[in-house]
């Protein structure tokens, strides 16, 4: 009595298939994602060619040497909030221009960066016209 039946089962499984829609997938991801996420890491900044204001504004300036000046005169980084409270007080939208020169670390600026947002200023970035 033969009990095996005639018909064998194949337990391979062909990858070529799911190989096709995974690359497809990828494909797909590579090109819409640069559409869907800001570039976070676009530096070419814009030119300063914009409207000038009537506000005064309070500017911030450093120097390569680590230097700070709070609308031209010399301040240590300390007493930088103090003086922008000061020059900024009773304004209804402050402003603080900041001026960094070419190779200050990163870091300083982002101290200023860090006062302002502390007292609610704003804060522009002031770049040299091409």
């Amino acid at each position: 009595m033969n009990l095996r039946g005639r018909n064998k089962v194949s337990a391979e499984f062909s990858m070529s298939s799911m190989t096709d829609i995974v690359f497809l997938l990828l494909v797909f991801f590579l090109l819409t994602s640069p559409t869907i996420t800001p570039n976070a890491l676009d530096l070419i900044l814009p030119k300063a060619s914009g409207k000038t204001s009537s506000v005064q504004k309070a500017s911030v300036s450093i120097t390569k040497d680590r230097a700070f000046y709070v609308d031209n005169e010399r301040t240590s980084e300390y007493n930088i909030e103090k003086e922008l409270k000061r020059i900024l007080a009773g304004q209804d939208d402050p402003t603080i221009i900041l001026r960094a020169e070419e190779g200050v670390p990163i870091e300083d600026a982002v101290f200023v960066m860090d006062i302002a947002n502390k007292n609610k200023f704003k804060v522009v970035l002031a770049v040299r016209p091409k």
